[in-house]
């Protein structure tokens, strides 16, 4: 199938046809699952999120545009989006269930240890500051929004290789900044 069948198929997909759904997800199902596992880390939750795209897509959530690019292109995006919504709901789960613990612990100590790993929280988002703009973008989106390399590559304009060099600069500049810190005390 060429980007022009793909179009078709997605055009009968919005009149709700239910063969070209099942032929969108013969085509890119597997595709979808390992993109999503790249950023989730879980086959249970890559199979979660492939569902959760392809219910958007029944549903009508979003428009592809042919002009924009290609359907591929487009399905991984929004399998990204998914994917990084799920992380963050996962988060959100664990922090509360975190916070319900701290809040119910009888003894002292983890109450302790969640100040300590606030601080240090806010020790390292101090020590971004002394990176340069570029830098703590590129630093953001890999580590706090799962983004991949390339992927940072292709949103930031840049080489490949500038992005991990990036990467590896201002990871040494954050060490350096945070080693520095330590010797203040």
């Amino acid at each position: 199938m060429d980007m022009h069948d793909d179009v078709q198929l997605y055009e009968r997909l919005r009149a709700k046809d239910q063969a070209a759904m099942e032929m969108i997800y013969d085509k890119y199902s597997r595709l979808l699952f390992s993109f999503a596992y790249k950023v989730v880390h879980s086959s249970d939750a890559a199979e979660e999120v492939v569902q959760e795209v392809l219910i958007k897509l029944w549903k009508g959530n979003g428009v592809y545009s042919p002009d924009k690019g290609k359907f591929s292109t487009w399905l991984l995006s929004i399998t990204r989006n998914t994917a990084i919504d799920y992380l963050r709901r996962q988060k959100k789960h664990t922090d509360e269930v975190i916070h319900q613990e701290v809040e119910h612990a009888d003894t002292q100590p983890g109450t302790e240890e969640l100040v300590e790993w606030k601080q240090q929280s806010e020790r390292v988002r101090e020590a971004m500051r002394v990176l340069k703009d570029e830098q703590r973008l590129i630093i953001d989106l890999f580590y706090f929004k799962g983004y991949s390399q390339k992927m940072i590559a292709e949103q930031v304009d840049l080489p490949i290789g500038t992005v991990k060099g990036r990467i590896r600069l201002a990871l040494n500049h954050l060490k350096q900044e945070l080693y520095e810190e330590r010797r203040d005390w």
